[in-house]
């Protein structure tokens, strides 16, 4: 991976939680956090990982984040000097769920 989708990666992860933070009208976007982007390298597309708070409310919220993503893109474009801001894909992020489980099974193995 080149250093500059490595920059746009921590960057867009950056300026996408503060834009959820502080300039989403949505109150439920506020919940989402932003654990992970990774930039495609032709720089087309960008998978943007999230978790929140409370899982009865993913879907909902991921569905959300993906219709907002026209007004995350816009704004993201006021940020960074390109020509064309990556398409962007909000996917919920389960390595945490993942790691948790594979803890559980090597307790299991241990006992």
């Amino acid at each position: 991976m080149s250093l500059k989708v490595e920059r746009l990666n921590k960057s867009f992860m950056r300026e996408i939680s503060m834009i959820l933070a502080s300039e989403v009208k949505d109150k439920k976007l506020k919940e989402a956090t932003i654990t992970d982007v990774k930039v495609a390298g032709d720089l087309s597309s960008a998978k943007v990982y999230v978790r929140v708070l409370n899982d009865d409310e993913k879907d909902e919220i991921i569905e959300s984040l993906n219709k907002a993503k026209g007004f995350i893109k816009a704004k993201l474009f006021e940020r960074h000097d390109m020509k064309h801001i990556p398409e962007l894909n909000f996917i919920y992020d389960e390595s945490i769920d993942y790691g948790n489980k594979i803890e559980k099974i090597i307790e299991s193995l241990n006992n």
